[in-house]
């Protein structure tokens, strides 16, 4: 998945998935936690292969999953495309009415749309997006 896309949550905490998400996203998918204080959004696959990971771990690393687990929300969109956002991750983010919806290869993510407007003017600089390049190898 790749792209930003600017969407707005209801009244009742309703986001419509990107055109563009839909058929990667399927017809189901996993809404959870992410770093930055933003929601991380996994397709079935992904998930699947994150509860892989998981529960081959020794119990003691577990433990410290639990949250992402706790606070993860199997979504299934309506017809028209749109998916509730629980109330408790709607809070972590700190998602007002505009949020940003953004690719990051196997994954999505949403963000309160002024809290990434921000950090992308913050972040994107030639300094930034060359040692970026750099890292990979480019």
């Amino acid at each position: 998945m790749y792209g930003k896309y600017r969407h707005t949550i209801d009244q009742k905490g309703r986001l419509f998935t990107p055109a563009k998400f839909r058929n990667e996203l399927g017809d189901a998918f996993y809404v959870t936690l992410g770093t930055d204080y933003c929601l991380s959004v996994y397709t079935q696959e992904g998930w699947d292969s994150i509860l892989d990971k998981y529960n081959a771990l020794p119990i003691s690393q577990q433990q410290r999953m639990r949250f992402l687990f706790a606070n993860a929300s199997k979504c299934e969109p309506d017809k028209q495309g749109r998916f509730l956002i629980p109330q408790e991750l709607r809070d972590y983010a700190k998602l007002t009415q505009d949020v940003m919806f953004i690719g990051q290869g196997g994954h999505a993510e949403i963000w309160d749309a002024d809290r990434y407007d921000e950090l992308e003017k913050e972040q994107l600089t030639p300094e930034n997006l060359l040692a970026v390049m750099e890292e990979l190898g480019f």
